[in-house]
């Protein structure tokens, strides 16, 4: 597939390097963003259940089919969808992946992620709770989850299969008894947390790595006032400066020059556009440095705190 630019997994499939996020992307808003930037020229459209919009998701992707601006094989759509926190025993995997292909409409994903590691209880809320408030788990691994990923593979529902949120360790265990290895491992990652020893780890194994909050995720729920805010950092200043860029389009460029699939987030039609302009500049090796220079080790935005005593909470190591 002529996707340009572009990174080519370990089984020989290829997806652009910049594709558009749907996290906390309304309903209602979601569906006229999808559309404005398949017509500005993305391909590569990043959903999730949880984030529970994806009908509306389906609903452009298939308008845009139909009217003939885009056909589907040359479109990329990443998915989480169902395989929600709640959804890792292994039977449970093929059933969740066709209902969200009913919601997209579509008869198979490009690629798809185990969302989490962690599982929550099964068979209710996406998010099960006890009479305390407090989320509840399952003793569900994640190397069961992955068995059921490689069911979607062989049934042609998925051309490719990942991780999302998993550290390393989590990782080698994948590797260690798949059938079918993961291409992807998509995680938060910006100059304040650039996941450069992840980044080498997954490059070692042959996997890539794609950047989810690369702007820092500033509007992320539960965000505090005094909380890092990543583009307002001075030296992204200087640099927008240098370019004639946003912070915005310095943090995305980063990412491309580093061969790191990158998917902001966006409903407003300027903002997607100027994400998108982010393919037509190159940053030089000196300021590439001074990027991976702002790495930090209070970084990450997205912590989860509330569940760091679950078995399988991913950010207690290094990476």
């Amino acid at each position: 597939m002529a996707f340009k630019p572009f990174v080519t997994f370990n089984n020989g499939n290829c997806c652009p390097l910049l594709g558009l996020g749907t996290w906390n992307s309304k309903p209602g808003e979601v569906e006229q963003a999808i559309k404005d930037a398949i017509d500005i020229g993305y391909r590569h459209f990043d959903c999730a259940h949880i984030y529970l919009n994806e009908k509306e998701v389906g609903a452009a992707l298939n308008e845009k089919i139909k009217e003939g601006a885009v056909s589907r094989d040359g479109l990329f759509i990443t998915s989480k969808v169902l395989l929600w926190n709640t959804f890792h025993k292994q039977d449970q995997v093929v059933p969740a992946l066709k209902k969200t292909l009913a919601n997209l409409g579509l008869e198979y994903v490009d690629l798809y992620l185990i969302h989490w590691p962690m599982g929550f209880k099964e068979d209710g809320d996406l998010f099960p709770r006890d009479e305390n408030d407090k989320v509840l788990y399952s003793d569900t691994h994640y190397t069961e989850t992955w068995r059921g990923m490689e069911e979607c593979v062989k049934e042609g529902l998925t051309k490719s299969i990942g991780l999302s949120n998993f550290n390393s360790q989590q990782i080698q265990e994948i590797l260690d008894m798949a059938s079918i290895k993961p291409v992807n491992v998509q995680v938060e990652c910006h100059p304040y947390l650039n996941q450069t020893k992840l980044y080498k780890f997954c490059e070692a194994n042959g996997i890539t790595l794609t950047a989810y909050s690369p702007l820092g995720s500033p509007a992320r729920p539960g965000a505090k006032p005094d909380d890092l805010i990543l583009l307002k950092d001075p030296k992204l200043k200087e640099l927008g400066d240098k370019y004639n860029k946003t912070p915005a389009q310095i943090l995305i460029r980063y990412q491309i020059e580093r061969d790191i699939i990158v998917i902001p987030k966006s409903v407003n039609k300027e903002r997607i556009q100027s994400n998108f302009d982010s393919l037509s500049f190159t940053l030089s090796k000196d300021d590439m440095k001074i990027l991976d220079g702002l790495d930090r080790q209070d970084g990450r935005m997205l912590k989860l705190e509330n569940i760091a005593d679950h078995k399988d909470y991913p950010f207690s190591i290094e990476y």
